[in-house]
């Protein structure tokens, strides 16, 4: 046998091993390309540059609506800032978010929980259920409001993804140290 259709094989046998090793549906996620795809809100860039991108082509608001997106401002330690889609409405003050690359890097973290710590109770300040903590995280996030994603599905999970009951917390699994309500 030739070099040239030895090698060709052993790269066709490498790369069938590798598919099979690597499920389709996993994927590294970044909070922008994961809202995109389950809001339908068509922007594009970090999630910093959203809220402005909106303007005059999505509503603007402050007030949580499901399937909308909430825009997170720039900060410190979060200076691309960051959008989550919201799954359900709690209370006025208190929503479940759907959103990627939060808890952990690269996975999807279903109804997590986002509570408006505003004085003035716009959604302008926000603290985020964190995986880790197993509970809500110590820090404070800014927030620009909400992009509303006209006609969008109000169901934003993946397609592989089981439905999780509307108001199930993502919390540590009790002695497994595994999030439920995080893609793995």
């Amino acid at each position: 046998m030739k070099f040239g259709v030895l090698t060709a094989r052993f790269a066709l046998a490498a790369v069938c091993a590798l598919m099979t090793v690597v499920p389709a549906q996993a994927r590294f996620w970044q909070c922008a390309p994961y809202a995109r795809e389950v809001s339908g809100i068509q922007i594009f860039g970090n999630a910093n540059t959203w809220w402005s991108q909106a303007a005059g082509k999505y509503e603007r608001g402050n007030a949580p609506k499901v399937g909308a997106v909430l825009s997170f401002r720039s900060t410190g330690k979060m200076r691309l800032g960051h959008v989550a889609t919201v799954a359900a409405i709690v209370s006025d003050r208190e929503v479940l978010l759907n959103h990627a690359n939060w808890s952990r890097r690269g996975g999807i973290e279903y109804t997590a929980r986002a509570v408006d710590v505003s004085a003035a109770g716009d959604w302008s300040e926000v603290r985020v259920w964190y995986g880790p903590q197993g509970g809500l995280g110590t820090s404070v996030y800014p927030t620009n409001g909400f992009i509303y994603a006209n006609g969008a599905p109000s169901d934003d999970r993946m397609d592989d993804e089981p439905k999780l009951p509307s108001l199930q917390m993502a919390s540590v699994a009790a002695g497994t140290g595994r999030m439920v309500g995080v893609r793995d």
